[in-house]
């Protein structure tokens, strides 16, 4: 009879899913605002990020044709963490804290789901977007096990500093203008006042370093964010020099590109923005593009920290590693700098996955979406489904080139939406302008279709815009006045009530 229970004991261990000291570990790194310009991701020839390059050749799964959620880092990270796109949350902006959303309210955000089943969670740097608060800041502490606030940093050397805000270039004021009003995060660069590893990203990548040379009694869940290439480009002087201004090449902007962009009612839509006029009259466009190419190989530098510890660690052979970018980049496309719009420099994100063992890289051109790597984690560790907005990618993983989604969808904004396909891009605006561009012809969307006679286009254009959601959730409140630079808001518990979340 004992013998008997044994030997069932031991069928049911054999056919159960992964036990949780053998799941694999989950190290998640996040890059805020950086684009397309990886070597790997091909969108600067210029580029230099030779560690993830190298991450990339490692056995990795680079997805050239990934895309956010949201364009602008609030809707972006909120969506992606709680697994629900901004028109079913409500969330469409920085100023919206993801905790007054009702669906976030009930469910748990992803490390919250793995912490509830037997992973240890911890992060430091910028996973959720910080959030202001009537009492504070929350920069999504609750969220894990152990947190860590990043700090560090030497600050700017003033004399070689350039601003729009202040109008300064090179530490000298510039010509008077009127495009020097601040709009969202300061327009500056400049080299540092000290080196590489006094800057708080390096101390994050250092942190999380430590950690892969530790043992852990439960598998991990690890996040860990870097700010770079954030604005301010504030990064050490030996990142500008990687790239000596009279050889750099900026992106080649149309200057009548917006021209082709109507309203309803015929009215051009866009015109360039206030960071596009003061780098244009001042002569700093590529300055620009330089300093943030400088910051992309400084993130690239802290990164490398990272990825070489994990190479000497003892959880090297049972790590999946996730790197992605929480949204993309204007630096003069559209007569634009930064982001937030529905266009593909916006919407597009780098997108890097490995897998324990793999050893053969690949890239895959499927349409994903950040929305999809909570469900895909899941899956990829054998914890138990979820109902989410996303789809497990983990097939592509195996063949990258499998068949996939027709279709990713990306909120910016109540009632406006951009729609890919594998050729063609199409933008709805809440206020009757319509944009389609067909990406294999015009990788840069110059010329806008929604308007074109050509058969082709008509049904491009009526397939993708059938595609547009039909509801959009209504737009979360804000309630929140404190500064950004405040503490933590203590009135939001440590720790959210797992037990009774979904």
């Amino acid at each position: 009879m004992l013998r008997s229970i044994l030997t069932m004991a031991c069928v049911l261990i054999a056919a159960s899913p992964i036990q949780a000291a053998e799941r694999p570990n989950v190290l998640f790194i996040s890059v805020d605002d950086i684009n397309d310009w990886i070597g790997v991701f091909g969108g600067h020839s210029q580029a230099k990020t030779p560690h993830l390059d190298k991450f990339a050749r490692s056995g990795a799964v680079t997805f050239l044709n990934a895309h956010c959620a949201g364009p602008v880092c609030g809707p972006s990270r909120s969506a992606l963490l709680s697994g629900f796109m901004p028109h079913r949350t409500g969330l469409y902006g920085n100023k919206q804290n993801m905790l007054d959303s009702p669906i976030v309210q009930k469910n748990t955000t992803l490390p919250e789901y793995f912490s509830k089943n037997g992973y240890h969670t911890l992060s430091r740097g910028k996973i959720f977007h910080r959030h202001v608060t009537k009492n504070g800041s929350d920069p999504g502490h609750w969220a894990f096990d152990e947190w860590h606030p990043g700090e560090g940093g030497s600050g700017v050397d003033r004399n070689r500093l350039t601003s729009r805000d202040k109008n300064l270039i090179n530490g000298k004021p510039g010509p008077a203008s009127k495009n020097t009003k601040r709009s969202g995060s300061e327009f500056s660069w400049g080299p540092t006042k000290g080196g590489l590893e006094e800057t708080k990203d390096y101390k994050t990548a250092a942190w999380a370093a430590a950690q892969l040379h530790k043992s852990h009694d439960k598998p991990f869940f690890m996040a860990v964010g870097l700010s770079k290439p954030h604005l301010p480009f504030y990064v050490p002087q030996e990142f500008f020099d990687l790239y000596p201004l009279e050889q750099f090449k900026a992106p080649v902007v149309p200057e009548d590109d917006l021209a082709d962009i109507l309203d309803s009612n015929g009215r051009q839509t866009f015109s360039p923005s206030a960071d596009y006029r003061w780098l244009k009259e001042n002569g700093l466009l590529k300055d620009a593009a330089r300093a943030y190419m400088a910051a992309c190989s400084f993130a690239d530098a802290c990164l490398g920290v990272v990825f070489d510890a994990l190479e000497k660690s003892p959880h090297l052979d049972n790590t999946i590693v996730v790197f992605w970018g929480d949204h993309g980049w204007h630096l003069g496309e559209k007569l634009r700098f930064r982001k937030a719009s529905g266009w593909h420099e916006s919407t597009r994100v780098p997108l890097i996955v490995r897998l324990p063992g793999s050893k053969h890289s690949s890239q895959s051109r499927r349409l994903v979406n950040l929305i999809d790597l909570y469900p895909t984690l899941i899956d990829l560790c054998e914890l138990p489904s979820k109902p989410l907005d996303g789809r497990s990618f983990k097939s592509l993983l195996a063949d990258p080139m499998a068949s996939w989604n027709a279709s990713t969808t990306t909120i910016f904004g109540n009632g406006n939406a951009s729609i890919h396909d594998e050729r063609w891009h199409y933008i709805h605006y809440r206020n009757g302008t319509r944009e389609l561009y067909d990406l294999k012809q015009d990788p840069m969307e110059w010329t806008n279709l929604a308007r074109s006679d050509a058969a082709e286009s008509k049904k491009a254009l009526a397939k993708l815009s059938a595609l547009v959601p039909k509801t959009f959730a209504p737009t979360i409140d804000s309630e929140g006045t404190a500064s950004k630079k405040g503490g933590l808001d203590q009135t939001i518990k440590p720790r959210r009530n797992l037990s009774i979340l979904k």
